[in-house]
């Protein structure tokens, strides 16, 4: 498995101060819930995806975790940038424990707002935090609608008249913006540093087919299913939920967009030392492994490969098989701050 290239990056650097301040004021509608100040306890709070996620990291990562130290862990959900940066800035904590995609993990860590961590496995460590799996955004279609054959790659997706219907894509610039740029004929390894002018240019093209911009997995995986859209960009995970549920849909991993996901501990936790101890926990060989094989998730732990045979990797995006035909994100090589590509993502849509 390759990683990811760590050179210069580009990337303008925030305060922290600027940042939170900014972070807090257009979040804040999403925080009113009140958070809870703990000290250092036997319990840890993590958030979490809930759902599916959940469940598979319950399983295999929280209650073994929990046989092994005697820490209870109650979780939080669903996953919020939004209150990693507000609690780091009131002092008042709803969890000790995250995971981020690479996108938001160089923001969290510019804006000084997760932990110094140490890498568990060689390769493991980046922009603070410690690598845990891999999954893959690929072109899911239903086949009652293409019957023969649905969108193979970006430019078939961006193609509406040879594939017509309505069309859904993650409200998520990181990912969408690759995408968009393969659709309009650019070679994978050409893809970073991304021009900007050119993607939204590509995405111009076809706004008006997209009827969801999806911001949670489990909708993505219900307007799939129901036939609410006809093709959408989805995670691999996701999508072999709705192919379960029984829904006449397919897929390809050809161009699928890899993102790696990242445990990170909230700077200045009460629980910092046993967020830590957990941390190592959850991306060691064997837990690493039962949690990926039930979350249909690519281990990035080298040591999980291990525990997982040919069959079980057949579904992740890492296996020998898949891993070929897909691409991993170059968050390190962006080419512009991620902050300002989410602000200019989000001014387009509004347009």
């Amino acid at each position: 498995m390759t990683t990811y290239r760590i050179g210069p990056s580009g990337l303008m650097t925030p305060t922290r101060r600027s940042f939170l301040k900014t972070t807090g004021a257009a979040f804040a509608a999403g925080l009113a819930m009140p958070h809870i100040a703990r000290a250092q306890s036997k319990e840890l709070y993590i958030n979490t995806w809930g759902g599916p996620w959940e469940e598979a990291a319950r399983a295999n990562l929280f209650d073994p975790f929990t046989a092994e130290s005697g820490i209870e862990i109650r979780t939080v959900s669903p996953v919020s940038f939004a209150k990693l940066a507000q609690q780091v800035q009131t002092g008042v904590y709803e969890f000790d424990i995250t995971t981020l995609g690479g996108a938001e993990l160089v923001r969290a860590n510019q804006a000084g707002i997760i932990e110094d961590l140490e890498a568990p496995y060689e390769g493991g460590l980046f922009e603070n935090g410690v690598g845990s799996h891999a999954f893959a955004t690929v072109i899911g279609w239903r086949t009652d609608k293409y019957p023969d054959g649905g969108p193979q790659n970006w430019a078939d997706f961006w193609d509406v008249e040879r594939f017509p219907g309505p069309r859904s894509l993650q409200r998520y610039p990181a990912r969408v913006i690759p995408l968009a740029l393969l659709a309009d004929g650019v070679a994978v390894e050409d893809l970073y540093p991304l021009d900007l002018d050119r993607a939204f240019a590509s995405l111009d093209r076809i706004k008006e087919h997209v009827l969801v911009w999806w911001t949670a997995g489990a909708q993505s995986t219900q307007i799939l299913r129901d036939g609410e859209v006809d093709m959408i960009g989805i995670w691999h995970g996701r999508y072999f939920e709705a192919e379960e549920a029984g829904a006449p849909v397919a897929m390809t991993w050809n161009q699928g967009q890899i993102d790696r996901a990242y445990w990170v501990v909230a700077k200045d936790s009460p629980n910092m030392d046993i967020a830590k101890e957990f941390v190592a926990f959850a991306t060691s060989g064997e837990p690493l492994a039962n949690f990926v094989k039930a979350a249909d998730y690519g281990p990035l732990n080298p040591a999980a490969n291990e525990y997982i045979t040919e069959e079980e990797g057949a579904r992740m995006p890492t296996s020998p098989t898949n891993y070929p035909q897909v691409f991993e994100q170059d968050i390190a090589n962006l080419g512009a701050d991620p902050e300002e590509i989410s602000q200019r993502f989000e001014e387009w849509l509004a347009t």
